[in-house]
């Protein structure tokens, strides 16, 4: 790797968020996938976890949607909800599901400045009741529009920059985040991965 390339992958690293991460549930199409992948990776979020527990595991994603973020990420598969739950409910303080109900908040009353897992559904049925009924609560993107509902990408984006706004006015870019020997091993995936770019 070229002295730059270098410089560019720890600039990166050292914005890396360890607090907060995806969830995406069921999600059918893998350009979907792809495109919030691709947003994690333009906010520093470096874990992403997909639950397939009621569709096949995909066994690619769109490149076109991605530019190839997947390799720069950390992503957790799951096939089983419990195993999911229990992995999120270890790293993370609470857990967020985007969902219509009564009791949600939306989205600018969330604080984005603590540990949290933010689950997006399906693009038919969105969060299974099942993981509503395992979160902690539930969020809403305000909208004024006929549609009351937001491509699953578009959602998370729009949600990933409103956190990414808060954890920059909190200051959490301007430390490091992740143990150092994290840091390293994520360097050495990294330089990996430019190589296979050549």
């Amino acid at each position: 790797m070229t002295p730059e390339r270098t410089a560019a992958l720890s600039k990166a690293l050292a914005k890396r968020q360890q607090d907060i991460t995806i969830v995406l549930e069921n999600v059918f199409d893998p350009h979907n996938i792809s495109a919030v992948m691709r947003t994690c990776d333009a906010v520093g979020i470096q874990e992403i976890f997909i639950l397939n527990s009621k569709i096949p595991r995909h066994k690619k994603w769109g490149f076109k949607s991605s530019s190839g973020a997947k390799k720069w990420l950390t992503v957790h598969e799951f096939e089983q909800f419990e195993s999911c739950m229990e992995t999120l409910r270890k790293r993370y303080d609470r857990i967020l599901t985007t969902h219509l109900s009564d009791d949600a908040v939306n989205l600018y009353q969330v604080d984005f400045t603590q540990s949290i897992a933010l689950v997006f559904g399906n693009e038919h049925g969105g969060v299974s009741q099942e993981m509503v009924a395992a979160a902690d609560g539930n969020f809403i993107i305000p909208q004024v529009g006929i549609i009351k509902s937001l491509n699953i990408s578009v959602a998370c984006a729009v949600t990933l920059y409103e956190a990414y706004r808060q954890k920059t006015l909190a200051g959490h870019y301007d430390r490091n985040n992740i143990p150092e020997a994290q840091q390293q091993a994520l360097m050495q995936q990294w330089a990996l991965a430019n190589r296979q770019e050549k």
